[in-house]
């Protein structure tokens, strides 16, 4: 149940403000189906974040417990110093075809994830705490809280968050992360 709370809350804090939640609100001001988008983020977030999560548990498999933690906690600092950078969508790399919101919304967000903090971090905490399941549901949980209401509710949602605060409190997260990889329980 740790390995699934941890996931969801840094992932849902961290993708406030990143590049893909400013895709969620493209794609709602663009596309305009809000349904079909939150599925394509769903099944996008769900696949990528698998991806991730079993990379980082085989990382894990690899490396001796000790490096496995430096390595974390070295990563999640470094999260933690990205989320204070705010990020920037291109409007000029944003979704064109109109043929499937689903599919234009599902290869648009896989593609903006990859590389992405919240990707990363996913691999990190699949190092971190060798559960691709428990992981791979958590982060996706945390995307979907992030990425749902930029979908429904678009720049209304955006112009009343202070993002300053919401990147410091996500820097916190990662750095708080850090600790536990480093010094709190295995796995």
């Amino acid at each position: 149940m740790e390995t699934f709370l941890a996931s969801t809350v840094l992932v849902a804090v961290a993708e406030t403000g990143d590049k893909t939640q400013l895709l969620s609100f493209v794609l709602a001001a663009r596309l305009r189906r809000p349904l079909p988008i939150i599925w394509g983020i769903l099944a996008a977030t769900a696949a990528n974040h698998a991806l991730a999560a079993a990379a980082g548990v085989w990382a894990a498999s690899l490396l001796p417990m000790a490096a496995v933690r430096w390595i974390t906690a070295a990563a999640f600092v470094a999260f933690g110093l990205w989320a204070l950078v705010p990020d920037e969508y291109d409007e000029t790399t944003g979704p064109r075809a109109r043929r499937s919101v689903f599919l234009t919304t599902l290869v648009a967000f896989f593609v903006a994830e990859m590389g992405d903090k919240t990707q990363l971090a996913t691999v990190a905490l699949g190092a971190r705490y060798e559960s691709v399941w428990a992981v791979t549901i958590g982060t996706t949980l945390g995307m979907m809280i992030a990425n749902v209401p930029a979908v429904l509710v678009g720049g209304k949602l955006a112009a009343r968050l202070r993002m300053d605060l919401v990147r410091r409190i996500a820097a916190g997260l990662f750095f708080l992360t850090a600790l536990l990889a480093l010094f709190g329980p295995a796995g």
